[in-house]
């Protein structure tokens, strides 16, 4: 396996610890950083978050990261969006009030309707074969949220369900977002992790 180097957006809302644990352990350079210089030079890009959304945006645009991202996905860097990161991803939130996102993936977050918490492990069913994620089809993952990404279904390629499904997935081009944390869901989350760096990287 070529030793990628992969930029772990360091905007002070993140769990980059167990990111770039997991990523190290596959065997990735890592470089967790709020350069644009650094983040500009890795082979790929991971966008991780905690919290809110509001809050989150609002630390991006104070560090001058949210045109940079921008531009780098436009550009072709491959970028992953992990839980909040991958929220970040839409055009907006409804979390607290209306909050613009980074617009790079139609669709806006909203509250879940069948639970006021998904926290735990559940299922999660690929839609359209991608291979990059196909070998997670019906594998557990482990989420924590209240808000999910409404895309369009041309950019879901994951779901689960509490009693109706909600999206899960998503991706546009060389840009990929998973509501679920694949660092903390075991060998299943590992594999998918490194399937998805190594699917947009090739």
């Amino acid at each position: 396996m070529i030793r990628r180097t992969i930029g772990i957006v360091d905007y002070g809302v993140g769990n980059h610890a167990s990111v770039r644990q997991t990523l190290y352990s596959i065997g990735y350079r890592c470089r967790v950083s709020g350069d644009r210089d650094v983040l500009a030079d890795a082979d790929l890009l991971v966008l991780p978050g905690v919290g809110a959304f509001g809050a989150a945006m609002e630390k991006i645009h104070a560090l001058n990261l949210a045109g940079f991202l921008c531009d780098q996905a436009r550009s072709g860097q491959p970028m992953i969006g992990l839980c909040l990161g991958m929220q970040l991803l839409a055009d907006g939130s409804l979390e607290h009030g209306y909050h613009a996102g980074l617009g790079l993936i139609p669709g806006e977050v909203m509250p879940l309707e069948q639970a006021r918490w998904h926290i735990g492990w559940n299922t999660i069913e690929v839609i359209g074969g991608d291979p990059m994620l196909q070998g997670a089809d019906r594998k557990s993952m482990y989420f924590n949220h209240s808000y999910y990404f409404q895309a369009a279904p041309e950019f879901t390629v994951c779901m689960a369900r509490i009693e109706q499904p909600f999206t899960v997935g998503v991706r546009r081009r060389n840009i990929v977002g998973l509501q679920f944390h694949p660092e903390k869901s075991q060998d299943a989350g590992r594999d998918l992790l490194q399937n998805v760096v190594e699917g947009l990287c090739a």
